[in-house]
C-alpha cells in the first residue's frame, strides 16, 4: 500500500504459498495497524492514506519448482512415490548413522558385498552383517521408512546409546571392521579393501646423502584441515606439504649421523570410493573445549587426485578423476545439531536430500553453496539485505572414481540377493503392506458382534452377552463390514456365515 500521490510513503508485505487441492487460496497472515495508515511514520513525509485514497499494488511471481517440494507442507508426502527411495527412522539421536548408511546404500557395489556375506544361520540381534542386509533390503523394497533398531542392537547398544551422538568416522570404522571380520574366509574377503582403501607413504629423505626412510600404510579416509583453508585443493596441498628438517631439527640418518632432510606424506594409490573427512570440529585450548569451525570452505563437483600422488606410482600424464556423489551435513553447533545427507544415487545429475525418514529432491545449490559454511546474505522482501552466519556445513564428502562409476553402479539382480533374506523379508513386507492397507481403509469399515441363540443361552449376567471379554470371542463372533453395506446384505451374509435360519 502506498500514498496515491507519493509512492515513497508505503508499506509492503510478502508471503508465499504452494497451492494444492487442500490449499486453494492464501492471503497475508498479518494485518497492518490501521492507526498508522493515517499518520506519518518511519520518516515518511506523508501518510499512506491521504484525502481518503490509497494505492494498493500486488506483485505476483509464479515459480517453476524443479524439485516438487518447494513450500510443500509434507504432511502427506510419500518419499517412495516422489523419489523412489525411503528414509531411515531416527531412534532419538541416530541421524548421524542414518546419513552414513544412506551414503553406503546408494552404491550397488557396496550393497553387493554386504549381500554376499553368508548369514543363513545368523540372528539380526547379534549379527551386524545380517542386520545390515535386512536394513538394505528393506530400503530397496519397503514403502515406508526403515527401522535401524536391529542394527543398533547388533552392535550391543541399548536404548540410551541411541539417544547419544557418536562420531561418524568412528562409527564407520566399527561398521567396516565388523563386516571385514565376517568376510574373512569367504569369496568377498578383500571386497571392502578394494572399494575403500588407498595407500599413502610417509617418508623422510635426506638432502645431502643417499638415504631415505619410508613407510607405506593403508587409509580408509582422508582427514583434511578446514581452518585456514579456502577449499579442498588447498587442503590437499597442505596435506602433502614437505617439511624441512634442518638446523637443530636435523634428522639422524643411521650411519650418516645428523642430516638435512625433507619430511612428508604422499599418496601411492586412491580407492574407487573416497571418503574425505573435513575437520570441522577441533579442541580450543584457550577456551578448553571442543568447537565447531564454520568457516567458508569450498569443495568441487569433480577433482583430479593425480597431483597428490607419488610420481613413481603413476603413469606419465595419468589423471585420476573423482566425481562428488555425497555430502554429509551437520546443522547446528557442537552441543545441539542434526545430521543429514545430500546424495547422488546414480550416474545422472539428480541429487536427493536424505533427512532421516524423509527423502526429497535437491538442487545443486543445496549441495554446494549452502554447505560451504561461512556467511550467507538474506534478502527479505522490501527490506535491506542481512548477513547471517550459516549453521550448516559439510563434514564428510563421498567421491567416486570416474573410471569406476559404471562398475560401482552396476545394478544388482534380485537373484544376487540371498534366498533366505528374500523369503523372510518378502513375507514381513507383505504383512506390513496388509497392515498399512488396513489402517488406510479402517474408516470405511465397522465391526459388528453377532449374538446367537447359543451365546445368549450360555450368558447368565446382565446384557445379551459379554461383549468385552476377549475369551468370549467364539461365543460372540464378530463380522467386519463396509459401512456402505445394505442391511439386507448383512443379514444374508450373517445367516450364511453362522448357519442361521431365516
Amino acid at each position: 500500500m502506498s500514498n496515491a500521490r507519493e509512492p515513497s510513503a508505503q508499506v509492503a508485505s510478502a508471503t508465499h504459498c504452494r497451492y494444492t487441492k487442500d490449499i486453494p487460496d492464501w492471503g497475508f497472515t498479518r494485518y497492518y495497524d490501521s492507526r498508522k495508515l493515517l499518520v506519518r511514520t518511519g520518516g515518511q513525509t506523508r501518510p499512506i492514506i491521504e484525502n481518503g485514497s490509497v494505492l494498493i499494488s500486488a506483485h505476483v511471481r509464479v515459480l517453476r519448482d524443479v524439485t516438487g517440494v518447494l513450500w510443500h507442507p509434507l504432511l502427506d508426502y510419500d518419499s517412495k512415490v516422489a523419489t523412489g527411495f525411503v528414509g531411515l527412522k531416527n531412534q532419538g539421536a541416530t541421524c548421524y548413522m542414518n546419513s552414513l548408511l544412506q551414503s553406503l546404500y546408494i552404491i550397488p557395489a557396496f550393497r553387493r558385498c554386504v549381500y554376499q556375506i553368508p548369514t543363513e544361520d545368523d540372528s539380526p540381534s547379534d549379527s551386524v552383517a545380517y542386520a545390515l542386509q535386512r536394513c538394505f533390503y528393506n530400503l530397496e523394497y519397503s514403502k515406508d521408512a526403515v527401522s535401524t533398531i536391529e542394527l543398533t542392537k547388533s552392535f550391543g547398544w541399548d536404548s540410551l546409546d541411541s539417544f547419544m551422538q557418536h562420531d561418524v568416522q568412528e562409527f564407520n570404522r566399527v561398521l567396516q571392521d565388523n563386516l571385514e571380520k565376517r568376510m574373512k574366509g569367504t569369496p568377498v574377503e578383500d571386497a571392502l579393501t578394494k572399494l575403500f582403501v588407498g595407500k599413502m607413504k610417509s617418508y623422510i629423505c635426506c638432502v645431502d646423502v643417499n638415504f631415505e626412510s619410508a613407510r607405506e600404510e593403508d587409509f580408509w579416509d582422508i582427514q583434511l584441515n578446514v581452518k585456514g583453508m579456502k577449499d579442498m585443493e588447498e587442503s590437499f596441498r597442505d596435506y602433502i606439504q614437505v617439511e624441512m628438517l634442518e638446523g637443530d631439527n636435523c634428522y639422524h640418518a643411521d650411519t650418516y649421523g645428523l642430516q638435512r632432510a625433507r619430511k612428508g606424506v604422499i599418496f601411492e594409490s586412491f580407492p574407487p570410493i573416497l571418503h574425505i573427512q573435513l575437520k570441522r570440529f577441533e579442541y580450543d585450548f584457550e577456551r578448553d573445549m571442543m568447537i565447531k569451525i564454520n568457516d567458508r570452505y569450498e569443495f568441487p563437483l569433480e577433482f583430479d587426485a593425480s597431483p597428490y600422488m607419488d610420481e613413481a606410482a603413476k603413469t606419465p600424464g595419468q589423471k585420476i578423476q573423482y566425481v562428488l556423489h555425497g555430502v554429509l551435513v551437520h546443522s547446528g553447533d557442537l552441543h545441539a545439531g542434526h545430521y543429514y545427507a545430500l546424495l547422488k544415487p546414480g550416474k545422472d545429475d539428480k541429487w536427493f536430500k536424505f533427512d532421516d525418514n524423509r527423502v526429497t529432491p535437491a538442487m545443486l545449490r543445496e549441495v554446494l553453496e549452502e554447505n560451504y559454511g561461512g556467511d550467507t546474505v538474506v534478502y527479505p522482501p522490501y527490506k535491506p539485505a542481512i548477513k547471517l552466519k550459516r549453521c550448516m556445513s559439510a563434514y564428510m564428502l563421498v567421491y567416486l572414481r570416474k573410471d569406476k562409476i559404471d562398475e560401482l553402479f552396476a545394478p544388482i539382480a534380485r537373484e544376487e540377493i540371498p534366498q533366505h533374506l528374500r523369503t523372510v523379508l518378502d513375507e514381513e513386507i507383505r504383512i506390513q503392506d496388509e497392515k498399512r492397507k488396513e489402517r488406510a481403509e479402517s474408516h470405511l469399515y465397522t465391526n459388528v458382534r453377532i449374538v446367537t441363540k447359543s451365546s445368549f443361552a450360555q450368558h447368565h449376567e446382565f446384557d445379551l452377552a459379554n461383549f468385552d471379554d476377549p475369551y468370549d470371542a467364539e461365543l460372540v463372533p464378530q463380522m467386519r463390514l463396509l459401512k456402505s453395506t445394505k442391511f439386507s446384505d448383512f443379514v444374508t451374509d450373517a445367516a450364511k456365515q453362522f448357519k442361521l435360519g431365516k
